[in-house]
């Protein structure tokens, strides 16, 4: 389906986007929460329309507000989420037992955040770095005693981070591939940040579980790409680094951890072969047509049926006088809300247990985030749980819904009550 003039080109390739993947209408930047005394205040939506490239199949929005304007002060703080600071842990101990990390080492972590996982390597007494945008949020990991530098990660950055600190044994990344517009520059900037023999992990939702889970939600102006195994694994060949092995992993409705290596690497005069976990993920996604352009089409018919199902449940729930309230206000709830056109005519209001957004309002539709105490204050019929992700968490930690009766709702991929 040719949507789009070629006027588009590929953050990849180069090639000119032509194909629509999912188009979700205008939405505004789904981290800028709204102060009272900017009720009044006009906020700006860009289009959510996504492409994929014929070419090297990269699903990828346009770019049209700067990194800089998005990250340099972020309301996320990893911390606030109890099984991903766990699932950190398990990482860190896993890495330096695979990796044979210890107090020669060194690790880094691009867009570390608050610390929330370099406070494993501390505790084990491997010597970290963190590399994190938001002064705001860096900070936080600092007070922790987490070494952090504050900059965005790309070539000109890693040649200073490398004169600086040395380079990177272990350099990861969670959840931040899909955040960069210029991706070869900032895989371009892993590899020469990368020492001799060094390991790259990075972590992004699945593309394949994306689709089959009809995640349309994930999709926001600040995850510029999506991404399958076989673009990322031709990315990282354009720069010289190998994937030598990868995890698929239930985090985030799906996601994948690659481990990359120089492609060039020698030690002791070989290289680490490619695993086949890469050879079988690899002809999995090829034999489910993810190398042609029609495995991507007729996505955005699942996304308009999800958006009038969930719109059903609400219209038919409030007809019948019950209350509906969100559980947190993560960038995928407020992509459901804008599309949806969810505002307080259904939710009466939304909580976090991030401090940082309390008090505030989620952009565009306005819904006041209160504390999860909030809750209980109000007794509702049901709680729409934004982070669906976390759901198994969330229906743990406000199990006393169930004291008066209320019931959880999960929007994706379609409305479940439970």
């Amino acid at each position: 389906m040719t949507t789009r003039s070629s006027a588009l080109e590929c953050r990849f390739c180069k090639a000119p986007l032509r194909t629509s993947f999912v188009d979700l209408g205008m939405s505004p930047l789904c981290q800028t929460h709204i102060a009272p005394d900017q009720l009044g205040d006009m906020e700006p939506f860009y289009p959510l329309h996504a492409y994929v490239c014929d070419d090297c199949h990269l699903v990828q929005l346009q770019e049209f507000v700067a990194p800089d304007s998005i990250f340099s002060e972020y309301a996320y703080f990893s911390s606030y989420s109890s099984s991903w600071v766990e699932h950190a842990r398990r990482y860190a101990v896993m890495a330096a037992d695979r990796f044979k990390l210890g107090a020669h080492s060194r690790v880094m972590e691009i867009a570390s955040n608050d610390g929330y996982l370099l406070q494993h390597f501390v505790a084990a007494g491997i010597p970290v770095l963190g590399i994190e945008p938001a002064a705001n949020v860096a900070q936080v990991a600092i007070g922790k005693g987490i070494p952090t530098t504050v900059r965005f990660m790309g070539r000109a950055s890693a040649a200073d981070i490398a004169r600086e600190h040395g380079k990177a044994d272990l350099l990861l990344g969670n959840n931040v591939l899909a955040h960069v517009p210029d991706i070869n520059d900032f895989v371009g900037g892993m590899k020469d940040l990368l020492a001799p023999g060094g390991t790259i992990t990075m972590e992004f939702p699945h593309l394949l579980r994306l689709i089959e889970g009809v995640q349309f939600d994930t999709i926001y102006h600040e995850h510029f790409s999506y991404l399958s195994l076989v673009t990322v694994e031709r990315i990282f060949a354009h720069h010289g680094l190998t994937l030598f092995d990868v995890e698929e992993l239930p985090t985030h409705g799906g996601s994948l951890r690659i481990y990359a290596r120089h492609t060039d690497e020698n030690v002791n005069g070989t290289a680490r072969p490619v695993g086949e976990r890469v050879h079988a993920l690899r002809e999995r996604e090829i034999a489910d047509g993810y190398l042609g352009t029609e495995r991507y089409q007729g996505f955005g018919e699942r996304v308009r049926e999800t958006k009038r199902k969930l719109l059903a449940f609400l219209i038919d729930a409030k007809a019948h006088g019950k209350t509906v309230v969100g559980y947190g206000a993560p960038g995928k709830g407020n992509t459901l809300l804008n599309y949806c056109g969810i505002r307080t005519d259904f939710l009466d209001f939304t909580v976090d247990a991030n401090p940082y957004k309390q008090g505030k309002f989620t952009p565009g539709t306005r819904i006041p985030i209160l504390a999860p105490a909030a809750i209980r204050e109000a007794k509702p019929d049901y709680v729409l749980i934004l982070p669906w992700n976390l759901k198994d968490e969330i229906a743990r930690d406000a199990a006393y819904i169930r004291d008066w009766g209320g019931q959880f709702v999960v929007p994706i991929p379609e409305v479940t009550v439970f």
